[in-house]
């Protein structure tokens, strides 16, 4: 895992309208969440999303934009993502959200490694 704040993080044109619409004083979470299904399998669960008031950040990755807005990586995401990545937009109407923009390998190793 890259050291607190090795992470580059890029925006594309996209994540920077949805930011600059969205502002927000707390630092933006990347979240990892493992859910269990009846059958035993595993669904995994990655989300860009605010800081809420029941999150523990303190030992979680940092990293910074390029405009300073602070981001926040759960240290299991942190461990299975590549040093540099991109947020983008996905998402239609109200659904839009930021969302990672990483290639088939590289979802492969966040969500089945």
């Amino acid at each position: 895992m890259p050291a607190n704040g090795d992470f580059v993080v890029e925006v594309d044109a996209a994540a920077r309208a949805w930011l600059d619409s969205h502002k927000s004083e707390e630092p933006r979470v990347i979240t990892y969440d493992v859910h269990r299904c009846c059958g035993g399998g595993k669904i995994c669960d990655v989300r860009v999303r605010e800081t809420a008031h029941s999150d523990d950040i303190t030992n979680y990755a940092a990293a910074v934009l390029p405009d300073t807005t602070r981001l926040v990586i759960d240290p299991r995401a942190a461990g299975r993502l590549p040093s540099r990545f991109r947020l983008t937009v996905r998402g239609l109407g109200p659904l839009k959200h930021l969302d990672l923009d990483l290639s088939g390998e590289e979802w492969g190793a966040l969500l089945y490694d």
